[in-house]
């Protein structure tokens, strides 16, 4: 059974005093040599011939536990074994490193806000930093995995295609909201037929039935009901009607025109406008890239076409 190091890798006990440990002082030299002349953590430690322990083979987070170890630099307690330059060095490229994997463009962060799992509403995952390797994914874990792999290029192609198809064919913006609704409940109607009762009477109490006819006022009220897709339909008209299609992602109309992007799990995507209109994005797989998808060009179609 391989044993814990008590004492970081490079020292060792000597008479009851920690020392350095001539052979393991040279392989963490070697990591910062090698490290900052470009190899990467993986290629250090499959390259290492010293056993970081008895039993124990080398990997990259040992490596990475190397560069970070601050006893390196010289304690009371451990002897230095590398110098402050090389030190801050290597760490700053590997800081730095980290920060270019994890930064994504605008565009993308602001399509990360607004995309959600259609199966169970939370929030799309995005892994991959900048790298080319991207795959967005559903983070619940009591949901499930996407079917196939979605990547940036498939999900800014499916925007792109809705805000152009609609651009194209302003139709689709069709909402039958209207601005406000009244619809009288049961105890609204049975309040109307009370106050027509006591103004029938012989003796009519004008205090209550005016207490009456003001709560009644109050009832109606609130069954009204307001809705300002009307008004959010014509605000997508002066953005989008007469626009030129876009062949990049444009952030402010973005922003100003999607309120959600849903994906299900077979990666169908379909984009909700600020009105509430959803649109799906017919895509298509490829038989020969079976996680691949395929926008249509004029695929796209309103949830009440169907």
């Amino acid at each position: 059974m391989a044993k814990n190091r008590k004492i970081p890798f490079g020292y060792m006990m000597q008479n009851g005093t920690i020392t350095t440990n001539p052979k393991e002082v040279l392989a963490v030299v070697t990591i910062f040599r090698s490290y900052l002349n470009g190899d990467s953590l993986t290629t250090i430690s499959q390259s290492m011939e010293v056993p970081y322990n008895e039993g124990v083979a080398w990997n990259k987070n040992m490596v990475k536990r190397i560069i970070e170890n601050e006893n390196y630099l010289g304690t009371d307690k451990y002897p230095q074994l590398i110098d402050k330059d090389t030190f801050h060095r290597a760490n700053a490229k590997k800081e730095k490193k980290a920060l270019s994997l994890c930064v994504i463009s605008e565009e993308l962060q602001q399509v990360r806000n607004l995309t959600f799992c259609k199966e169970c509403g939370h929030r799309l995952f995005r892994r991959g930093g900048n790298t080319r390797s991207e795959k967005w994914d559903c983070r619940n874990q009591r949901c499930y995995p996407l079917d196939y792999r979605l990547t940036d290029q498939m999900l800014i192609g499916a925007i792109l295609n809705v805000l152009n198809s609609v651009i194209a064919n302003p139709s689709l913006l069709e909402s039958s909201a209207e601005s406000s609704t009244y619809a009288p409940s049961g105890d609204v109607v049975r309040q109307q037929n009370e106050i027509r009762h006591m103004m029938d009477s012989t003796q009519l109490d004008y205090d209550r039935t005016k207490s009456e006819i003001l709560r009644l006022a109050q009832m109606q009220y609130d069954c009204c009901t307001y809705s300002e897709k009307p008004q959010q339909t014509e605000l997508l008209r002066s953005l989008l009607v007469g626009h030129e299609q876009l062949n990049s992602l444009d952030i402010g109309l973005l922003k100003s025109c999607v309120s959600r992007i849903w994906v299900s799990h077979f990666c169908t995507i379909e984009i909700e406008l600020v009105n509430g209109t959803i649109i799906h994005n017919i895509t298509e797989r490829s038989a020969s890239h079976g996680n691949g998808n395929e926008c249509n060009g004029d695929s796209c179609e309103t949830a009440d076409s169907e």
